[in-house]
């Protein structure tokens, strides 16, 4: 969810006007995915390299999250959204934050519409050495090591592979984001700045992820093997 910062400063505002006004864009994109048929919908909205920004703008997002679960918890609940927190370990996590997300998660776990996971303080690079330590802690022999044990060590190993990753505002970088779970993913970069994406916008990328021939590395089965 990129180009809050840029957002606000095209308008001469501060940077924390761009986070404030990506709210509207968080809940229009859940419902307009949800009217999809998407069944499975992550949000990256805070990475481990993320506390690397000035304090006041981290401690505005913050209270900005807290803000917003709470206001939003009962239209989760109310349209079967099941909600989940992929990160959300650092100490320097306020404590009421983590306090609610552990009561979105719980509030919504019965739900059995969408599964929307929010990703804040994730990094994918940590997951797959948590993965790595646990396989280790497990006393797994090296040669037993394949890639779905592997998977079913990773948070929230029933969490499908990602199909489709949609980056705003035009940037082009992977940032971290699900590293595993990413190997065959499409990729779209719309220019749009996130708190003006919308459901149209989103729709549109869904279009262009269906038009795309997803081969997995092989070749659509009428070549049969012809290079050309």
């Amino acid at each position: 969810m990129d180009g809050n910062g840029r957002w606000a400063q095209r308008r001469s505002l501060p940077r924390t006007a761009g986070h404030r006004a990506a709210e509207a864009t968080v809940i229009d994109i859940i419902e307009a995915a949800r009217a999809a048929g998407v069944e499975w919908l992550s949000l990256y909205a805070f990475s481990t390299e993320n506390w690397n920004r000035p304090g006041t703008e981290v401690d505005y997002l913050m209270r900005l999250v807290r803000r917003v679960v709470r206001k939003h918890a009962p239209l989760l609940l109310a349209r079967g959204i099941r909600c989940r927190l992929l990160g959300a370990a650092d100490p320097r996590i306020p404590r009421e934050l983590a306090q609610d997300f552990d009561d979105l998660a719980t509030l919504t776990a019965d739900n059995r519409g969408m599964t929307l996971t929010v990703a804040f303080d994730h990094g994918g690079r940590r997951d797959i050495v948590e993965a790595a330590r646990s396989l280790i802690r497990n006393g797994t022999q090296a040669d037993d090591v394949t890639e779905r044990l592997f998977a079913d060590h990773l948070p929230f190993p029933d969490t499908p592979d990602v199909d489709l990753v949609i980056r705003t505002s035009g940037e082009q970088r992977i940032s971290n984001f699900m590293l595993w779970q990413v190997a065959y993913a499409e990729w779209v970069f719309p220019d749009v700045l996130w708190p003006d994406f919308r459901a149209p916008d989103f729709l549109t990328c869904l279009r262009t992820y269906r038009r795309r021939d997803r081969r997995f590395g092989g070749v659509p089965p009428q070549t049969n093997g012809d290079p050309s």
